[in-house]
């Protein structure tokens, strides 16, 4: 069931462009320890389509991107190699066929028959008139016979398959019609065909997609929730991951109160709201070595991984720009242009440097080089009165203070995070990142990257919280009323 289920994902995930991979694993789904191992193949068949039904869903609604593309295994893989073989093993039968004296029309007079069945697919209810010409010119009966007395016109019917397409393909599908058009040979015009009919099965299904996106919105709360429910009644761990992940941000938020109002009824004082902003902010620095994901956020793990990614990027841009500005600041910083082209040097280079600590450091050493080089040429600018050289001991201290920006506990980037996660956990507490305070420096140079950012993440956790909020209430009763009260409210229900 797991591993079908990671299958699945996979499949799914190849077929979304520019989707993050964010389509949730059963890996924290797993089954009680001690639940019995013979469940029947039927209810786990009808769990995997809940939990598929409930991904798909999700994903249409969240990723605005999201299409599906025809599967397209990596060049070398193995799969691709197989199908690469069996197709031209087929188009190789089909063209010794049809090359032969006199032809042989049988691999032809299926693949007419799919090409029938593919345009049906594409027509819609108003198409009577077409769907008509497609029965009466694709007629398999009368093709038969055509064949049988040596008659059939296999380019006459190509043309009004071509034809046909035309008439039903999207916009940007007329460049592939019109090269079809050019194509004499049969084997190479049945086979461009096939592909191009491919991409209109897909355009169709993308179309299908965005026309249901507004009637999902309005049902996608009960929904998601209802299939989250079916899922719990048939895996009833199926929340336990959420649990621990909501016991570790109260115990968070907890010491956080405890700091600012000492006490021993420090507990009484937090609200299940804050908690679970304090449990979203978790996700955003979240170490895959301290517990499993949370189940209910699991659809969104690539996105909120991905946000991470950029959150982090944009942390040790502002504080190599805070940096900087330590050193250079009021001489260079008011500079028209400067602050932009560090910052577009500082992304590209740290792009793609989060995954290895080793890769980390190398692009933080490139940095502190480049910014030096470009704090030179400022200062060496017309009307900066030529500058100089900058002291060799100030280059090497900022080039090693950015250097050093690599570990998690460097003084300047703690800060730095500490600012950001101040500003997207007022972006969660107000709504929205125009009511949030007004940034500090340098964090102003990188606002509208920030405010972006906050903006993408406080639309997960509110979708998450209007799917969810039914499941997580129990639990935060428990988490923060005692015993005695929390059976109470959950009796009172």
């Amino acid at each position: 069931m797991l591993q079908s289920f990671a299958e699945m994902s996979n499949q799914r995930e190849e077929a979304a462009d520019d989707s993050p991979d964010d389509l949730p694993s059963l890996e924290t789904l797993d089954s009680p320890t001690g639940s019995p191992p013979t469940a029947s193949l039927s209810s786990m068949m009808e769990l995997e389509n809940c939990v598929s039904n409930l991904s798909l869903a999700h994903e249409i609604l969240v990723n605005r991107d999201f299409c599906f593309r025809p599967p397209n295994p990596p060049t070398n893989s193995l799969e691709a190699r197989v199908k690469d073989i069996v197709h031209q093993a087929f188009w190789d039968g089909l063209e010794e066929q049809l090359s032969s004296d006199p032809p042989i029309f049988s691999h032809a007079l299926v693949l007419l028959q799919e090409v029938k069945t593919t345009l049906e697919s594409l027509l819609l209810p108003g198409h009577v008139r077409l769907r008509s010409q497609l029965d009466e010119v694709l007629d398999m009966e009368l093709i038969q016979q055509q064949v049988d007395h040596g008659a059939l016109d296999l380019h006459g019917l190509a043309g009004f398959i071509i034809n046909t397409m035309a008439s039903l393909c999207a916009p940007v599908r007329d460049p592939e019609i019109r090269g079809l058009r050019d194509l004499k040979e049969p084997v190479e015009l049945l086979r461009e065909i096939f592909r191009v009919l491919g991409l209109m099965k897909s355009d169709m299904v993308n179309f299908t997609i965005q026309s249901l996106r507004p009637h999902l919105l309005q049902q996608a709360v009960q929904y998601e929730r209802l299939k989250f429910q079916q899922i719990l009644d048939k895996q009833p761990a199926s929340l336990d991951n959420t649990a621990a992940w909501l016991k570790a941000a109260a115990s968070e938020e907890l010491s956080a109160a405890r700091l600012d109002s000492p006490g021993p009824d420090s507990r009484g004082l937090l609200r299940p709201t804050a908690v679970l902003n304090r449990a979203f902010m978790r996700l955003l620095r979240w170490d895959p070595q301290d517990q499993k994901y949370p189940e209910t956020v699991l659809m969104d793990q690539a996105r909120l991984d991905h946000l991470s990614q950029r959150l982090q990027l944009l942390i040790l841009e502002a504080s190599a720009l805070l940096l900087t500005s330590a050193h250079f600041g009021g001489v260079v910083f008011s500079l028209h242009g400067f602050v932009g082209k560090l910052r577009r040097s500082a992304a590209a280079l740290l792009e793609g440097s989060h995954t290895r600590e080793a890769d980390l450091k190398r692009a933080l050493l490139e940095l502190g080089g480049t910014v030096l080089q470009q704090v030179t040429e400022a200062l060496s600018a017309p009307g900066r009165g030529g500058g100089g050289d900058l002291p060799e001991e100030s280059q090497n201290l900022l080039r090693g203070q950015i250097s050093d920006l690599w570990k998690n506990n460097n003084p300047v980037r703690t800060l730095i995070g500490e600012r950001v996660q101040g500003f997207l956990l007022a972006t969660l507490q107000g709504g929205s990142a125009k009511r949030s305070p007004e940034l500090p420096f340098p964090l102003g140079l990188v606002s509208a990257d920030l405010a972006e950012l906050g903006t993408a993440f406080g639309r997960i956790v509110r979708f998450n919280q209007s799917v969810f909020g039914p499941f997580y209430a129990p639990i935060l009763r428990k988490l923060l009323l005692p015993p005695g009260e929390a059976e109470a409210a959950e009796g009172s229900r």
